[in-house]
């Protein structure tokens, strides 16, 4: 394939290689649009990088990270003045050094210092960790990080879940260029909507476009302009940013190196520019078919009856012929049906019961109508097999009789090694696919570890989930361990339910919204990440986590995630941070039941006017269905969609 922009615009905010980036646009056709973003200026008086190398000195410091070359160098400059350089060099040769690539270990040769480890290509983070897991241990060991710029979140919770203890150091900072005009240039075209495609060398390179954009009052043209430019950027990190940022990444290199961003960008940019100029279009267009918004539909995993229904086509990011409906809580307290069956046993008794559990999902889907089921069952049994004593109690809902506080308690968190404890579980997922019809699939689901591990932590329901926070930022090891087997017991209990009959899977994370995206990326998402690999490939997996929209973009998975979204954001805004490529569920207030069937179909409407007909819309309620709600109320919500999302 021809590796030529074709005369495209090409704008660039790299500073350091400025020059070079202008000559390899220009290499490969493109019109070289380059502004210097940023200048590296060392923090002075560093404090903490002083104590830190004194650190360093008396051992304190067993392992060191050096992310970059420069910041190395930096570092030195900053404590000569000090620390006895020579002392602070030596002990550096008598502990594990780690480079991340080329540029820090030629500066520690300028020294005389050769790293005790050298991060393979590509030299991200993953790399790194990868390092590591070869032959470094960390457990319990305090590892220093020399970081650039923004701190990378997932190196350390990747540190953190292998028991480290990471101590960042931060030697420079990132400010304006001496000259700003070139900067201010790029950011009036981008924001005109003049320039085609947005190179990203770096995360702290969008922290600067913003600062300009808002001292320029530019702010949200340039956001409008961007929906209509082609972003790339040139690794995880950068990218981490963009949408933190609630920017949209249209592509990224094959290796996170600048010859390899221009070069590919330039091959695929036909492609990318293109497709920002259809998915930038208004909300309110109708989509027809999936080729509109330059989605490839997943292929279905088996040939199950089911596989050909509009809930499954819609999980894998299809053209459906109207949008598929169900609801969370479907089987639930406001059914007759149901609470004439449960106030023959207990919760848990219930639960354990495949036949009843079939029966009253079975009873719900038939009554309301809708195009899916899900087991009827509950977040938490899978607690009790792993060494919890879990109780529901009258009026005031599961309790953990035995929590777990601090790292030591760990000790009697066992490990789901026999997963037939939950073998009732299974025979609800095999039950109730046998007697529900065979066109509509069927979902499983579990807790989310986050939110299981709230529930073991705080022993019940939390307002302030102070215990689970106050062992979350303990850097004792506790934490990563009750997530590393939360989410081993959670990947073997949802590929139990799809080898049962489950043709999708939901993760619930009711309680993930008191955390900020900060939190949730450093102490949530890696064990999510090892979740949605680790479920068996091409079932579709729905990732739901409630409260707080800033965590969108971190749900968004691999290509069968489907996003659940609550209801505190619309839905165009919810799926614009998501990104178009991915589906999504949602997202009705629950409390619209509540009201008279001309509110409900009116707000239904607004749903789906937000959804625009675009393919990879599951209608949903923003949470599960109210135990208040008249089930009258419920059916007319199902048929409203059924009628109103029909494509002509």
């Amino acid at each position: 394939m021809t590796q030529n922009f074709n005369g495209l615009r090409v704008a660039s905010l790299e500073s350091r290689r400025a020059d070079d980036m202008a000559r390899m646009i220009t290499k490969f056709g493109g019109q070289a649009c380059v502004s210097p973003s940023m200048r590296e200026v060392p923090i002075e008086p560093n404090r903490p990088a002083i104590d830190f190398a004194y650190r360093v000195i008396t051992g304190e410091i067993p392992i060191m990270i050096l992310m970059t070359g420069v910041g190395f160098r930096y570092l030195l400059k900053t404590t000569e003045k000090h620390v006895d350089q020579q002392r602070f060099l030596d002990a550096l040769s008598d502990i594990t050094t780690i480079c991340r690539g080329p540029k820090p270990a030629a500066v520690m040769k300028e020294f005389g210092l050769k790293p005790t480890h050298r991060v393979p290509e590509p030299n991200t983070w993953r790399e790194l960790l990868t390092t590591i897991d070869e032959g470094v241990p960390i457990a319990n060991q305090v590892v220093g990080i020399q970081e650039y710029g923004v701190t990378n979140a997932s190196l350390i919770a990747g540190l953190e879940a292998r028991g480290a203890i990471p101590e960042p150091v931060r030697v420079y900072g990132w400010e304006y260029p001496e000259d700003t005009s070139p900067l201010e240039e790029n950011v009036k075209e981008l924001a005109a909507g003049n320039r085609d495609l947005l190179l990203f060398t770096s995360a702290h390179q969008v922290v600067n476009l913003f600062r300009m954009a808002d001292s320029l009052n530019l702010t949200d043209a340039l956001r409008e302009g961007l929906r209509r430019t082609a972003i790339a950027s040139i690794g995880p990190t950068t990218s981490d940013m963009l949408r933190e940022s609630d920017l949209h990444v249209d592509m990224e290199p094959s290796h996170p190196k600048m010859g390899h961003l221009v070069s590919e960008a330039a091959r695929d940019s036909a492609d990318l520019v293109a497709q920002r100029r259809t998915q930038a279009t208004p909300h309110h267009r109708i989509y027809t078919n999936a080729s509109d918004v330059q989605r490839t539909p997943l292929p279905s995993i088996d040939d199950h009856p089911s596989q050909s229904s509009l809930f499954m086509k819609a999980c894998r990011g299809e053209a459906t012929e109207r949008t598929p409906v169900w609801l969370m809580r479907q089987a639930g307290r406001y059914m007759q049906e149901y609470r004439d069956v449960r106030s023959q046993q207990t919760f848990l008794e219930l639960c354990a019961n495949p036949k009843l559990c079939s029966e009253v999902m079975c009873t719900a889907v038939d009554r309301l109508g809708v195009d899916a089921a899900i087991i009827f069952s509950d977040l938490l049994p899978i607690l009790v097999p792993m060494g919890f004593d879990l109780e529901f109690v009258k009026g005031d809902g599961p309790v953990i009789h035995n929590p777990v506080r601090v790292a030591k308690d760990m000790d009697r968190v066992k490990a789901l090694d026999n997963p037939q404890d939950l073998g009732f579980v299974y025979e609800t997922v095999s039950q109730t696919r046998k007697d529900l019809p065979e066109g509509i699939p069927l979902i499983g689901f579990a807790g989310a570890p986050f939110t299981l591990a709230s529930y073991a932590i705080e022993g019940g329901g939390s307002k302030q989930y102070a215990a689970t926070k106050q062992l979350m930022r303990a850097n004792d090891g506790g934490w990563a361990e009750l997530m590393d087997r939360l989410t081993d017991a959670i990947i073997v209990y949802l590929n139990e339910q799809i080898t049962a009959g489950a043709q999708c899977v939901q993760l619930f994370d009711s309680w993930a919204g008191c955390l900020s995206a900060a939190d949730y990326t450093r102490f949530v998402l890696p064990w999510m990440q090892r979740i949605i690999a680790g479920v068996t490939p091409g079932v579709p997996l729905i990732n739901f986590a409630t409260g707080n929209p800033e965590l969108l973009p971190l749900l968004r998975g691999d290509g069968r995630t489907v996003v659940g979204i609550d209801w505190r954001i619309d839905l165009a805004s919810a799926w614009k941070r998501v990104g178009h490529d991915i589906s999504v569920q949602g997202n009705l207030d629950p409390t619209v039941l509540l009201t008279d069937k001309p509110t409900i179909r009116a707000a239904a409407q607004d749903v789906l006017d937000q959804a625009a007909g675009r393919p990879g819309h599951i209608f949903n309620l923003g949470h599960g269905v109210m135990q208040t709600t008249p089930v009258e109320n419920a059916i007319e919500l199902v048929k409203a969609v059924q009628e109103l999302s029909v494509r002509s």
